[in-house]
């Protein structure tokens, strides 16, 4: 038994079926990602990250929590993190992007949900999970209904906090939101058993200000005329954020941004001149998830943007350092964070200016819509962004699925033909 196997072990897993869980991503990974030609040095690094995403990492967190280091389980980006790291918590994401474990939730869920609820929670239920046998508290949202009425079932078995996200965005639900956010670092307090700085949470805000900066300048780089890294490896970024140390990430990724200039500067890029410039939007493809941006690239286009959680969502706000007071940067927090436009929002102009103004950016020449099955919000969305898209002149194609393999064949021929429709510069 190896060294992570007995901590697995130790953590209660499930051993061997944890270890044939890990060949199929690992071989997954490999297959769409590594084996690509003309990747960055500096991607090396992230692609540990993926590796080290249920070893070396839990290893460094489970070391953590020994020296007393407690760690919060999220699910949506919602969550502010810098309320967590100001009070020396671990904000981890819990999300699932696996079929592998879909068929252990689908023997207590209903199948006709959404597949990234279904895969977090199969991974929890068939012991294949490494963060939640460590986690001291987990943080749901009320985006979708079927997160919603999940929290009920899960706070029955962990401790577990729900922020209310409004459906609106007016001041009446800035309030609400705000309360809600203030209710949050309350109930952090309570797990770290301290009470925040002001010194403690300027210095995480303006972190993550950072962090979410060197990410802006990422996008601007990969969008450059010849993009210098595909968008795959920009995926793969964009995973690492979620789970990665939040400065070791950032310097790293600073370190990326610099090798990405010279490739600008040298003309190097994984695509040929020409290639189709392809924006994906709408819903997030976490750790373990590489199959709509793989078959995109694999069929000759470049994806050189990601308007979803997994993306821009994630960087495209930084939050106001002005405030000197808890108070106050609780406030800016709130109000940051608030900016978010997921398509729980009704209206959600906000969202339709965004893609506008990311297809103006990037020089974008079509969008895949991407939609999960069963996220009903996305996919009725998708009819706002059309027609968006539609008044721009940009072609666009709806994708919905799961995480399965069984329609690549056929979304491969849908991608195939929306790209011989675009044409070739």
């Amino acid at each position: 038994m190896t060294g992570h196997e007995r901590l697995w072990a130790e953590l209660g897993l499930d051993v061997p079926l944890h270890n044939r869980l890990l060949e199929s991503l690992g071989a997954d990974f490999q297959a769409k990602v590594e084996s690509r030609k003309n990747r960055p040095r500096g991607m090396a690094y992230f692609d540990r990250v993926i590796h080290a995403a249920h070893g070396d990492r839990v290893a460094e967190l489970v070391k953590g929590r020994a020296e007393g280091r407690k760690i919060v389980g999220t699910f949506c980006i919602y969550v502010p993190e810098e309320i967590c790291l100001a009070l020396d918590l671990v904000p981890l994401p819990l999300c699932g992007g696996t079929d592998f474990s879909v068929p252990y939730a689908e023997n207590i869920f209903p199948r006709d949900i959404c597949p990234l609820v279904k895969s977090t929670l199969g991974l929890a239920f068939s012991k294949t999970c490494p963060y939640a046998p460590i986690k001291s508290l987990a943080v749901g949202e009320t985006t979708c209904d079927a997160k919603k009425k999940t929290w009920e079932i899960l706070s029955e078995r962990v401790p577990f906090q729900v922020m209310e996200v409004p459906n609106k965005k007016n001041a009446r639900t800035g309030a609400l939101w705000l309360a809600e956010v203030r209710e949050f670092l309350a109930r952090m307090e309570e797990v770290a058993e301290r009470t925040v700085s002001a010194d403690r949470l300027k210095s995480a805000i303006r972190l993550m200000n950072r962090k979410r900066a060197a990410l802006q300048e990422f996008a601007r780089l990969r969008a450059a005329e010849r993009p210098p890294i595909s968008g795959l490896d920009a995926l793969v970024v964009y995973q690492g954020m979620l789970n990665d140390e939040p400065l070791r990430f950032t310097e790293n990724l600073e370190r990326l941004n610099r090798e990405l200039e010279s490739r600008i500067a040298g003309k190097v890029s994984p695509f040929p001149a020409g290639v189709r410039r392809l924006m994906v939007s709408g819903c997030p493809a976490v750790m373990g998830n590489w199959k709509i941006h793989s078959i995109i690239e694999s069929c000759g286009g470049a994806v050189v943007a990601d308007e979803t959680c997994t993306g821009s969502r994630y960087f495209e706000n930084l939050v106001d350092e002005s405030a000197g007071d808890v108070d106050g940067m609780v406030a800016a927090l709130a109000e940051r964070y608030l900016k978010v436009d997921c398509s729980c929002f009704t209206p959600n102009d906000e969202r339709l200016r965004s893609v506008e103004s990311m297809v103006d950016r990037h020089g974008i020449d079509g969008v895949v819509q991407y939609v999960l099955q069963f996220c009903h919000t996305y996919n009725i969305e998708a009819i706002r962004v059309e027609k968006t898209l539609k008044a721009k002149g940009i072609p666009q194609i709806k994708i919905e699925t799961d995480y399965s393999r069984e329609d690549s064949g056929q979304i491969t021929t849908r991608i195939e033909a929306f790209l011989e429709k675009l044409g070739s510069a």
